[in-house]
């Protein structure tokens, strides 16, 4: 079977969509030795430096090629470069991530991943020529799949009820973890290295993720002000749709000197910077700080940033620890064990009564027959659409 995977993101730092098409390709390349694979692109790998090593990174085998698809820009690729080459070079199944390619060939088959539909509830948070294009293209992409890949049940429930789709038109695949490089131990010394590297402080808040409106960061900024601790925002500044708030709200709180921009992180660094932090109330503020704003949504949102407050060792103790897997669980994506020994880490308490605790708290059955992550269940779903389409006489 021929499949065919827009990579174009790979490369050029763009965070989560950048790692879910990179760990996809990747951990389907350990996997998949029979299909055959074909990765467009947009920029030529002998010219681009860094997408030439990022290819390097991915390990491919002998039944996956790059193809590198010449155009003006993203818009021309879509609309014109890609369909022109996919009906010369047709491939079985296409797969590409919230906006389908303009006129593709009838005979195949589109596997279109939507990470969130989070511009439809808060617009407010997008630019607008951004918000135009989204609002446009993507009901036309969904008619057009013929599977819908997301990343929770709650997505799912997102974009059947607004798109009103089938349900069994979307799957669900849960983010993986990459292992490999998280489980990866690094020395103090090979810590201390890198958190100079950054000019980071000795004790300090961690966020590390893009810096746009929807994240919200200038309620994060606001709270430092009754905090004694420097906040880390890893990210890029120069990026796309970066939110000016975030300076104002630096500038009217006068936290100037307690507000850090490393700047990006490289993916190998990002994994020691994590480790650096050893003490619980790092690990609250590296680990969870996005999580419990997440989770205190209404709070901060109605401007009460105090919550904040309680981003302490004394917060996690007063309460159900069991409830702090919410970050780490990922809807039943990781081992009871290793989330059991997670917790303990944090809580200083005995990890066998963590994994006790925890296996209370999810069943046994929930981690036996958890989804499959990215890889196998991606190729799971091209198989399903191929045994689909046979009994259908296609």
């Amino acid at each position: 079977m021929k499949i065919g995977i827009d990579i174009r993101l790979i490369g050029k730092n763009q965070t989560g969509s950048e790692a879910y098409f990179f760990n996809l390709v990747k951990n389907l390349a350990k996997v998949d030795q029979k299909n055959e694979y074909f990765l467009y692109i947009d920029r030529n790998p002998e010219r681009d430096e860094e997408l030439s090593r990022t290819i390097e990174e991915l390990n491919l085998g002998e039944n996956f090629k790059i193809i590198f698809i010449d155009s003006r820009n993203r818009f021309c690729w879509n609309l014109r470069a890609l369909p022109a080459y996919l009906k010369k070079n047709p491939v079985y199944i296409f797969h590409t991530q919230y906006i389908a390619p303009f006129w593709l060939p009838k005979n195949i088959k589109l596997v279109l991943t939507i990470h969130d539909i989070s511009f439809n509830y808060f617009p407010q948070h997008i630019r607008k020529s951004d918000l135009f294009f989204l609002k446009m293209l993507i009901p036309k992409s969904i008619k057009r799949a013929d599977k819908i890949i997301t990343v929770s049940e709650s997505e799912k429930k997102n974009i059947v009820d607004y798109y009103k789709v089938s349900a069994e038109k979307v799957a669900v695949t849960y983010n993986g973890v990459d292992l490999e490089k998280f489980s990866r131990e690094f020395s103090l010394k090979e810590k201390e290295k890198v958190r100079k590297k950054y000019n980071l402080p000795e004790k300090f808040l961690l966020y590390m993720g893009t810096l746009q409106p929807r994240k919200n960061i200038p309620v994060i900024i606001k709270a430092m002000n009754d905090l004694n601790i420097e906040l880390v925002l890893a990210g890029n500044r120069n990026a796309h749709n970066f939110d000016e708030n975030i300076d104002r709200a630096i500038e009217e709180n006068g936290l100037a000197s307690k507000i850090i921009f490393p700047g990006w992180i490289d993916e190998d660094d990002k994994t020691a910077i994590y480790q650096y932090q050893k003490k619980v109330d790092n690990l609250v503020a590296n680990f969870s700080l996005k999580n419990l704003i997440e989770k205190n949504r209404d709070q901060f949102f109605n401007g009460k940033p105090q919550t904040v407050k309680k981003l302490t060792p004394s917060f996690f103790k007063k309460q159900d620890f069991s409830n702090r897997l919410t970050y780490l669980k990922g809807d039943h994506n990781l081992e009871n064990a290793a989330a059991a020994i997670k917790v303990s880490e944090i809580l200083k308490i005995n990890k066998e009564k963590a994994i006790k605790k925890v296996k209370e708290k999810y069943p046994a059955h929930l981690f036996k027959n958890r989804p499959k992550h990215i890889d196998a269940g991606s190729e799971e779903i091209y198989w399903k659409i191929k045994k689909e389409h046979r009994m259908k006489g296609e």
